[in-house]
């Protein structure tokens, strides 16, 4: 399981959505044909959000993620995750806001504030959808404001501790880098707790100003990375069915938010004069293999 730069295949459709799937490019194994009329047979676009209605996230498709704020976030991150609230999570202009700000909120309308010093939300497809496989690929420009981590990721729907489930980071960038995107993949074995995390990294010398594709393509045989059709890691099923090892044969949900700090995105400081920052999300798309 080691990283391969190289290139998979994977579906792009119209903004509409009504021509189908409009492309076909190979990251690597050998391509199906292309029909005459440009589609590529055997795919279908399943789930997605196109963000096109102003006001708040689509409650169809998404919920919040607001688990943790008495507690406090994982990896020692500094937000607090509200949930229906316009100024973290809105639709603007074709475009998913999610925004962190540096403010002080009233325990006594918010009675689930541990005391962090940002808000910001988290959005999850959880109890709304799932998939087991297919390409998905998210459109989204990521702020650079150190301290920021935005990730667009997958976790398993079903309710088992982390990281016995996986978990597929199909972006992830911290502000004190900017312009290099992470793809990484998390199990019993390899996850960033034991420094034995299996990924790759890209540089994407304008992600924080410009939109990119983010994409992953997952099979039962790997899960491949990509930025805008050109793949940079494939981690590859060992086919030993340890689960330690390949957990990725079960469904999983999908998760944007943008975290503040935190063991690796703020391993260099936060600059609070950068707040408020956003991560702009122009679409997300799952698309999987249709029956023989």
């Amino acid at each position: 399981m080691e990283a391969e730069p190289g290139r998979f295949m994977t579906t792009v459709v119209t903004r509409s959505l009504g021509a189908g799937l409009a492309a076909l490019l190979i990251w690597g194994g050998t391509a199906p044909a292309m029909a005459q009329d440009g589609s590529l047979p055997g795919y279908r676009l399943v789930w997605n959000d196109e963000f096109n209605i102003n006001g708040l996230p689509d409650p169809t498709r998404w919920t919040y993620d607001v688990e943790r704020n008495r507690e406090g976030w994982y990896n020692n991150e500094l937000q607090y995750y509200s949930s229906g609230r316009a100024e973290n999570a809105r639709v603007e202009g074709g475009h998913l806001i999610i925004e962190a700000r540096l403010e002080t909120l009233d325990p006594a309308t918010t009675p689930d504030w541990g005391g962090q010093a940002f808000t910001s939300a988290r959005l999850v497809t959880r109890e709304r959808a799932g998939w087991t496989y297919g390409f998905f690929e998210v459109r989204a420009k990521v702020p650079c404001g150190r301290g920021t981590w935005p990730a667009a990721w997958l976790l398993p729907v079903a309710d088992v501790e982390w990281p016995s489930g996986g978990e597929i980071d199909i972006l992830e960038h911290v502000g004190h880098d900017p312009g290099v995107v992470h793809g990484t993949v998390h199990t019993t074995r390899y996850n960033h707790t034991r420094g034995s995390e299996r990924g790759g990294r890209k540089r994407v010398a304008d992600a924080c100003g410009a939109f990119h594709r983010y994409q992953v393509l997952w099979t039962p045989e790997a899960i491949n990375f990509g930025v805008d059709d050109v793949g940079f890691y494939a981690f590859r099923n060992d086919g030993r069915g340890d689960p330690a090892t390949w957990p990725f044969d079960q469904p999983f949900y999908a998760i944007l938010n943008l975290a503040v700090g935190g063991d690796w995105g703020g391993a260099e400081g936060i600059d609070r004069r950068a707040f408020p920052e956003t991560l702009e999300v122009d679409y997300i798309r799952v698309f999987q293999r249709t029956a023989p």
